[in-house]
């Protein structure tokens, strides 16, 4: 049997910041995912609850766990872990990486029992995590300061406007702003894929060429799309906090869903159908570029309502590309071949259709709500079950190898 634990160090999962928060994430994502539904199936039968242990009503607690639970512990898994490698910085060690994952499992409690603890400091607890993440993150980039890399200092910073937005209005600050802080923590997150799926996807697939000896047809980029595609969303993810005029908004995720869309269309998308660890980067960057003309539509009063943008955007696209990112960083870190197994494969495609059936099944079956809405959670469900069983292994077990 592995060792799943150094006695000079301590539990191996522990030893990196992408091994305790992906797969903390993706058994959060199964859990979240079955009170959502339970809730919900307890109003198909006809029946209420005069008791839930969260504060907040039960779609904004989902929405909010979502984005600020599984989407930030994503975010922090990878951050932590790339950014050293990046810079040149030591790796955290493993009291920090103990206690950071100690303080997102308080946060998570903190806002499911929020109904019987203060707001206030439910809130102080919830937020405190992405700024303690942001402050490691910027002491990385002291020692190798680049802008690309910097930026991602922004993008957490929104994330820590958008959760301190949600929680003003918990706590009886404000009003009508928890709506907003959920949709600027999801276009930040979105944003994240736009910088992240931009670097990864063509650099993966271009790599994965060449290493068949393939010369020519290679993925392109071009500077000047890539700062449309990403200070488009950027801008949008900002601009959501603010609530200006909703054509501002169309207009700016117009331009992020056609230059978003320019870029994947110079990545060779149809070269690498045949391995799915490539071809699921191109999915979720794919399904952002459909995220983002949802939201355009909806703005415009064209199409979409905004809970079929926003799943769109949620599940297929940050869903979808964070799940990709898992499987292949996990991999890769762990010292471990470059190749998904077939039940990854499979989660990858059950996670696209999950946010096909959320997104269009409830305009199509207006009058088969709860069956849309048990069938998209359901898939939810099957794929981060998958992807415990197989990566809980991965995690918790020693690297094989020297990362090649």
């Amino acid at each position: 049997m592995k060792p799943i634990w150094s006695m000079a160090r301590g539990p191996i999962v522990l030893s990196q910041g992408l091994r305790i928060f992906f797969l903390s994430a993706a058994l959060f994502a199964v859990f979240s995912m079955f009170v959502w539904l339970g809730w919900l199936g307890i109003h198909a039968a006809g029946a209420a609850l005069t008791y839930v242990p969260f504060a907040p009503a039960p779609h904004q607690w989902h929405g909010h766990e979502m984005i600020y639970g599984y989407g930030a512990a994503v975010v922090a898994g990878f951050l932590l872990t790339a950014v050293p490698s990046w810079t040149g910085a030591a790796p955290s060690r493993m009291i920090f990486v103990s206690s950071i994952a100690a303080l997102w499992l308080l946060g998570r409690l903190a806002v499911f029992f929020s109904s019987e603890l203060s707001a206030v400091l439910v809130m102080l607890i919830d937020v405190a995590f992405i700024p303690v993440v942001s402050a490691k993150i910027l002491l990385n980039l002291f020692k190798r300061p680049k802008p690309q890399n910097l930026m991602f200092l922004g993008l957490l910073a929104l994330l820590i406007l958008g959760n301190v937005t949600t929680h003003l209005e918990w706590i009886d600050v404000t009003t009508n702003t928890a709506s907003s802080g959920l949709l600027t923590g999801l276009l930040t997150l979105a944003a994240f894929v736009t910088v992240l799926g931009g670097r990864l996807t063509p650099s993966f697939t271009r790599n994965a060429l060449v290493r068949v000896g393939r010369e020519t047809g290679l993925p392109e980029t071009h500077a000047w799309l890539d700062g449309l595609g990403i200070g488009s969303s950027i801008l949008l993810a900002l601009l959501s906090c603010f609530g200006p005029d909703p054509r501002l908004l169309a207009a700016v995720a117009a331009v992020a869903a056609v230059t978003n869309g320019l870029r994947l269309a110079g990545w060779r998308t149809s070269a690498v159908l045949d391995q799915p660890i490539l071809w699921s980067l191109h999915l979720g960057f794919a399904m952002l570029v459909a995220g983002y003309a949802a939201f355009a539509l909806h703005w415009t009063g064209l199409a979409f309502t905004k809970a079929a943008a926003s799943h769109i955007l949620g599940v297929g696209a940050i869903g979808g590309m964070t799940l990709a990112v898992m499987s292949r960083a996990a991999l890769g870190h762990t010292g471990r071949a470059l190749v998904v197994a077939r039940p990854i494969a499979i989660a990858y495609a059950l996670l696209a259709l999950a946010a096909v059936v959320r997104s269009l099944g409830i305009s199509a079956f207006p009058d088969r709500y709860y069956l849309v809405m048990f069938v998209a959670g359901g898939l939810w469900i099957a794929v981060f079950t998958i992807f415990s069983f197989v990566y809980a292994p991965i995690l918790t077990s020693p690297r094989l190898k020297e990362d090649s």
